[in-house]
């Protein structure tokens, strides 16, 4: 057993709530621009003074509504300025906020809705109004549904115009540290999701303890943050509450479609995200480089790029050819990738999945730093993460500050701090299952080092055990061959087979760029080049790749390549990405079949 803690930085206000953050910063820092939002196609800022206001008025309309304290409120959009104004006002009016995905099928909606006993629901469009209104019946005590794009703010303004502000003040100051400030059904890879019950005190040690350690890109009136992670997602939860803890300006994008087009507008100086999203912005650069003819080039530049990095790492540091060439490089091909990070970001935090090291390496290279951490909806998002000045490409850093982390004897990853859940909302049995003595049993598999920093190697319960009881830990190879420019997802299966096999999908925005530089035919979809030779090397160069990272008797023998993509509207992964592991072995079990037919 083995456990490495940090002194806490940050101390949790012994009787506050999320609300004085606001509060403070309308007090502290009226004129300083803590949100920015979309009005007519451009970018206005909202001062901490107007935030403030606005979010007591929604609060008066929902005190005026019959919104009672601990009252569960749904809140079902796409991340938005609206978002995060509701969510303080739902706190403002003494409420506890439940996020719901607006991917989320009508069962899941019902499913969330009934088992919080929501009093209320504020959701986005026509589409979720509709699809709350259709199982109403099953919902005996929703009282209310307010539409965001009908102009449930408006409403709420007009409901609550009589309602006094000594009264926003009384239900403002009700909950304390430890009262539920949400409750966040998990993605549910498997199962029904489970309501995990974070209480204010919860955010303020992950939050207060986050922007303490990352102080030096966490500078109100310079820095700010774009968020395009769901809000309904625990890690898009942080962003919010960690900008308005800081303070710092907080932007939201509701389509990552246009997220390029957003990063040049807001130009951020701070980005969160998962893995998948450095990469697409890593493979759609290479794509057009090589569109362009300047394939060579770029990959000689993402290259130097990364020993460069992990020359950094070294006695000596990087030579002065390397750094001569890194020099060039950077005039030629890093800045512009930068640009498209909206020129101003010198780091990232990514959570989710593990980014990988050359990525990791690559993006460091560059001078744009993807500090990767590790965390669970049940440790209010990050537990770990790799401190600003002291990154470890590879793990996901240290523990948060006043928090601990032990490697059990059998490998699991344990957690203890202010930071964690409280319960799992009406599942006791669940509940005493995954808390112990103060002790948070994750599911994962990890190590610690001489410094405490973190590394994941796989999940508990997602150990493959071959028929020649060879335990293989799936996350390790199948990061290296996702990390393939052609490669989308990957699946490693072999639960009580003779090898190890895989499952993977081709990126398809990618696709075109390959087709055309290995002379197919415009428009050649995955599905007619499943089984072409040259697209069957590629792939096997990523799976040797991976299995340069493991044994022998670890690694994929075998793989099938698949003419469809695993998606959230697939039902294939959760909407924070993670592989729903026994669906895609279901769904493809004709599929992995075939990997060991003969």
């Amino acid at each position: 057993m083995r456990e490495f803690s940090l002194p806490a930085l940050y101390e949790v206000p012994a009787d506050g709530n999320l609300t004085d953050l606001i509060r403070r910063n309308a007090a502290q820092h009226p004129d300083v621009a803590v949100v920015g939002r979309k009005v007519d196609g451009q970018w206005e800022d909202v001062t901490a003074t107007a935030f403030l206001a606005e979010v007591r008025a929604a609060a008066k309309g929902l005190i005026a509504a019959g919104v009672e304290p601990g009252d569960r409120v749904g809140l079902m959009s796409r991340t938005r300025y609206e978002w995060t104004l509701l969510d303080f006002a739902i706190w403002s009016a003494g409420g506890v906020t439940v996020p719901v995905y607006e991917t989320s099928s009508p069962e899941q909606v019902q499913w969330i809705l009934s088992d919080s006993g929501a009093v209320a629901a504020l959701v986005e469009t026509g589409v979720h109004e509709a699809a709350v209104e259709a199982i109403r019946d099953s919902l005996p005590t929703l009282k209310h549904v307010w539409r965001i794009e009908g102009d449930a703010i408006e409403t709420l303004r007009k409901l609550g115009a009589d309602v006094p502000e000594e009264k926003v003040d009384e239900r403002s100051s009700i909950a304390n540290a430890d009262s539920p400030a949400t409750i966040v059904y998990t993605s549910g890879t498997t199962g029904r999701p489970k309501g995990c019950v974070l209480s204010h005190r919860s955010f303020f040690a992950e939050c207060g303890n986050a922007v303490a350690r990352l102080k030096p890109i966490f500078n109100t009136g310079e820095s700010s943050v774009l968020l395009f992670l769901p809000e309904a997602h625990v890690f898009g939860r942080l962003v919010e509450i960690a900008a308005v803890l800081a303070p710092i300006k907080l932007g939201h994008v509701p389509d990552v479609k246009s997220l390029t087009d957003e990063l040049a507008a807001f130009r951020p100086t701070l980005v969160l995200g998962v893995p998948r999203v450095f990469e697409k912005v890593y493979n759609s650069a290479r794509a057009k480089a090589q569109s362009e003819g300047k394939g060579k080039i770029f990959d000689k530049a993402a290259d130097t790029a990364i020993e460069y990095s992990q020359a950094l790492d070294a006695p000596g540091g990087p030579s002065f050819g390397l750094r001569f060439k890194h020099k060039v490089f950077d005039r030629l091909v890093y800045s512009k990738l930068r640009a498209v990070l909206g020129g101003r970001a010198t780091h990232a935090i990514s959570g989710g999945a593990p980014l990988g090291a050359r990525l990791g390496h690559f993006y460091r290279g560059i001078g744009f730093t993807v500090l990767e951490g590790y965390g669970l909806t049940e440790s209010c998002a990050a537990t770990t993460f790799n401190p600003w000045n002291r990154q470890k490409i590879g793990s996901v850093g240290q523990p948060m500050p006043g928090t601990v982390v032990r490697i059990a004897d059998d490998g699991e990853v344990l957690l203890h701090g202010e930071h964690l859940f409280t319960e799992y909302w009406n599942n006791e049995t669940a509940t005493a299952d995954a808390l112990s003595d103060g002790w948070f049993h994750t599911g994962d598999v990890g190590t610690l080092d001489e410094d405490g920093y973190l590394t994941i190697t796989g999940r508990k319960k997602e150990i493959i055990v071959t028929a020649g009881g060879k335990n293989v830990a799936p996350a390790v190879i199948e990061d290296r061959i996702r990390a393939h420019a052609l490669v989308a997802e990957c699946m490693v299966v072999g639960d009580g087979r003779p090898f190890v096999g895989a499952l993977i999908t081709v990126d398809e925005e990618f696709l075109p760029s390959w087709a055309a530089e290995h002379g197919k035919p415009e428009g050649v979809t995955v599905a007619e080049l499943r089984e072409d030779p040259e697209l069957l090397a590629e792939i096997q160069q990523a799976v040797e790749d991976g299995n340069a990272a493991v044994s022998k008797a670890e690694s994929v023998r075998k793989f099938r390549v698949l003419a469809t993509q695993f998606t959230e509207d697939s039902g294939h992964v959760t909407p924070s990405l993670k592989l729903k592991r026994n669906v895609v072995a279901k769904d493809f079990a004709s599929e992995i079949e075939a990997i060991y037919r003969g």
